[in-house]
């Protein structure tokens, strides 16, 4: 079956709330993104919505449009990223519609297609699948954390962030790639929705995963990555930040995952968490770099998202952070990380390491 695949983004395209369809239209291995239906951007290239880059991926304003002027289709994705995982009531008319077309549907959040009986309905009737990748595996396939993690010899880093939405699994996946290119196996262990539909296969669904087996579910997928692929590196995508209130996260991959080295993501010009005064001032990149030296762990380099930045402050603040700490930043968009090899490389050779 073909996995040409349109996104459904609910006008909501060009806010951080399409990030699943922001990290799709960027690159996926799982399917190939034929257009995106939202209305307030049809009419242009997705991805110079998206960051100014032409994709070849054309907005289309409904469904129709798309299915009349993509090509063959087999597949609808549910490309938001909504607080607590809401469907939006809005998107169940496209989400029919793509239905009734035949096509089977792809949900990431935690408000499942499958357990509305008018949307399964529909799917049998049109013979479409339902996928909601959020939906919790059976209690007898999770697994509990046993010390294995330490058998690992390859370097484990962690794509950690100062926030939410920030792209800390957009820089995860571009170190992968960067690895790849200059010969060295790298393997990104997703922890979201989205690096499951960009492809990647080894991971868990972090915020779908009941708590007490968080650490199991990770080190499980780290040691098994590990063991059938030989990778040189591991990358994990890192989820929320360690101190947003609205959902603390990150320990577990320093602890339990035994992430020693961190790409701290940051974005100098966000003053509050989520854009929220009400969730409290981000801290200081100095005192995120503390706090995971706390827990053991080193940060290797800060990769910056420029959000509301004009490329010279951007340039400005990538010497100004890079001056005070003295390791590499990152302009990931603008640049890409090819200058964090290095450290990667001595990571993998100690011996020859300055």
């Amino acid at each position: 079956m073909s996995k040409r695949a349109i996104l459904l983004t609910d006008g909501l395209l060009s806010t951080p709330f399409a990030k699943t369809a922001h990290g799709l239209i960027r690159g996926t291995e799982r399917y190939i993104v034929v257009g995106v239906v939202d209305e307030p951007t049809a009419g242009q290239d997705a991805g110079i919505v998206l960051d100014g880059r032409v994709r070849d991926i054309p907005v289309f304003a409904s469904v129709s449009q798309a299915l009349a002027l993509a090509g063959p289709v087999s597949y609808a994705i549910v490309a938001i990223a909504t607080n607590g995982g809401v469907l939006p009531p809005t998107m169940l008319a496209d989400i029919k519609h793509g239905l009734e077309n035949g096509l089977s549907v792809v949900n990431g959040l935690h408000e499942f297609l499958t357990d509305k009986p008018e949307i399964v309905a529909l799917a049998q009737q049109y013979g479409g699948e339902l996928i909601d990748v959020r939906r919790p595996k059976p209690r007898n396939e999770l697994h509990f954390w046993t010390g294995e993690i330490n058998t690992i010899t390859a370097p484990i880093i962690a794509v950690l962030g100062t926030d939410c939405a920030l792209g800390k699994r957009t820089t995860a996946r571009l170190i992968r790639e960067a690895c790849g290119r200059h010969g060295l196996k790298a393997q990104m262990i997703y922890t979201g929705q989205t690096g499951w539909l960009q492809g990647e296969n080894h991971g868990f669904v972090f915020d779908s995963t009941l708590n007490d087996f968080v650490s199991g579910e990770l080190e499980h997928a780290l040691v098994s990555c590990w063991r059938e692929t030989g990778a040189d590196v591991l990358l994990i995508e890192g989820q929320a930040a360690l101190r947003n209130p609205s959902g603390p996260c990150g320990s577990e991959f320093l602890v339990s995952g035994n992430a020693r080295h961190v790409v701290l993501v940051h974005a100098p010009k966000r003053i509050y968490y989520d854009h929220d005064p009400a969730w409290g001032k981000i801290p200081s990149v100095e005192s995120e770099i503390a706090l995971i030296r706390a827990y053991g762990s080193d940060v290797i380099a800060v990769a910056l998202n420029t959000e509301d930045c004009t490329l010279e402050e951007a340039l400005a603040y990538q010497k100004q952070v890079a001056d005070q700490l003295k390791i590499p930043v990152l302009l990931p968009l603008q640049e890409g990380v090819d200058s964090i090899l290095p450290i990667i490389q001595s990571l993998l050779n100690p011996a020859h390491a300055h």
